[in-house]
């Protein structure tokens, strides 16, 4: 704050005198009070400080007893909203509309790196009537900051240990979106020559009611694709021919593939949802 030449400075801060208290002074103002006159003594019929007295038991008082009976919080208290515990993830029943209509249900979306799959995942999920959650592997991964195992400076058993746990935390985190009746989307690139790491892994961590669909475009797409990425998620043209070549191993297994290399996302979205529906009207065998 500016002052005009030869004006007296303001008074320091203390207490009663800091840029917080209320009453401003100004020339010709009284200054602060003095000092507040001392408190009485308490009354002599006042009980005295100190704790309140042990409440007696049958046999006298007990050591440790609580002083106060524990108050249960009223439904109008914040924070105390009871969520159900998740479980395993059931098959919901087949919608009774096009499409998923208000179906809660969790969704495995798998793809190479490139596919598309937390692009269309993330639409699917925004687009939907009904509340929905989308769980990206890659976003639960990288929650590792320090010690992050990154897969492209070498796959050990710390980038496996890593996956593996980034798994798990998604499929904890689907069951309780599906508990509280919220439908869940994850995406992940799970290979069909593992099985027992990748598709058994979900169905364990999720649920026999994991809903698995394929987006497999082609490898030229792919490339596209993943050359327009930056960061630790861009890999070597290489590293994607040899995802994508070992992707094709889901043709002939069962699961619902689409091949959106000429679809754009909304319209891959709306095929995901055709084809979700009607994998709840006739589950894959997986």
């Amino acid at each position: 704050m500016q002052h005009a030449v030869g004006a007296p400075l303001p008074p320091p801060h203390g207490p009663g005198n800091g840029p917080w208290t209320h009453q401003a002074q100004h020339p010709g103002h009284p200054g602060p009070p003095g000092p507040p006159p001392p408190i009485p003594p308490a009354p002599q019929d006042r009980p005295p400080s100190g704790p309140p007295p042990v409440p007696p038991g049958p046999q006298g008082p007990v050591p440790g007893a609580p002083l106060h009976a524990p108050v249960p919080p009223s439904r109008e208290t914040t924070g105390h909203i009871q969520l159900p515990p998740g479980g395993p993830v059931p098959l919901p029943a087949p919608p009774a509309e096009a499409g998923t209509g208000a179906a809660t249900l969790a969704v495995l979306l798998i793809g190479p790196a490139g596919a598309g799959k937390t692009t269309v995942a993330k639409l699917w999920a925004g687009r939907r009537r009904v509340p929905t959650a989308h769980v990206s592997l890659d976003d639960v991964r990288e929650w590792v900051c320090s010690g992050f195992a990154d897969p492209q400076a070498g796959w050990n058993d710390h980038s496996e240990a890593q996956y593996r746990l980034a798994r798990r935390t998604c499929g904890f985190a689907a069951r309780n979106f599906l508990a509280n009746g919220i439908s869940c989307i994850l995406d992940d690139a799970v290979f069909p020559d593992r099985p027992v790491v990748g598709l058994g892994g979900w169905k364990r961590h999720v649920g026999p009611g994991l809903l698995p669909v394929v987006l497999l475009p082609g490898l030229e797409v792919v490339l596209e694709r993943n050359a327009a990425r930056s960061g630790n998620r861009r890999l070597s043209d290489e590293e994607v021919a040899r995802i994508h070549g070992r992707m094709a191993g889901w043709y002939g297994s069962g699961l619902p593939i689409i091949d959106n290399s000429s679809f754009d996302v909304e319209t891959t979205a709306r095929v995901l949802d055709d084809v979700l529906a009607r994998s709840l009207a006739s589950p894959p065998a997986w």
